[in-house]
């Protein structure tokens, strides 16, 4: 995992409807801090900062330092609310992350040598159950992704969770099952 990602936000003083349409008439997007045994805390967040953000694919599994009027603080985002037109980020949620916090987060599936593998030259297609793996960990070791090597693999064959190699201190969150994340079909 990379090194968090610094975002500026402001505090805002009113919460509820009319605070956050004023908060988006600044130009920038509402949101809340909760978590790790504090107080809930309002901020303002600025707007072009957060769709870039969110529009990157992995927005809910990247650590941010949040610059808050110059008190840094170690954020997960957990909701982001988009406008349903537009497209664009109205709200954001934050959760805290203490010291060696454990967190709950979607890791993207990436697929290699699609060329070479012997069961997609023949025809097979590639047919993707799972392109994210909900897993557990710590806040400081969020895989990027997990890649998949098809090389070698034939029509029929399929991949399951318990051929990825997990990182260390990373758990799938579902345990009960050896799920399939992809196969390769006819």
């Amino acid at each position: 995992m990379a090194e968090a990602i610094e975002l500026k936000a402001w505090a805002r003083q009113s919460s509820g409807k009319g605070g956050a349409r004023q908060v988006r008439r600044d130009g920038r997007v509402p949101g809340i801090i909760y978590g790790a045994e504090e107080e809930p805390q309002s901020i303002a967040l600025e707007s072009k900062a957060i769709s870039k953000q969110s529009q990157t694919g992995h927005f809910q599994s990247t650590v941010f330092m949040l610059d808050l009027d110059g008190t840094k603080t170690r954020v997960i985002p957990r909701d982001v609310q988009l406008d349903p037109v537009r497209d664009v980020p109205l709200h954001v949620d934050f959760m805290r992350l203490g010291k060696g916090a454990l967190v709950s987060v979607d890791v993207p599936v990436h697929f290699l040598n699609e060329l070479i593998s012997p069961g997609l030259k023949r025809g097979g297609v590639l047919n993707v159950v799972r392109h994210d793996i909900p897993v557990r960990c710590p806040a400081d070791k969020i895989p990027n992704a997990f890649e998949i090597d098809l090389k070698g693999l034939e029509i029929g064959d399929s991949i399951h969770i318990s051929s990825i190699e997990m990182p260390e201190g990373v758990t799938p969150s579902i345990t009960d099952r050896d799920f399939t994340i992809a196969t390769i079909v006819g």
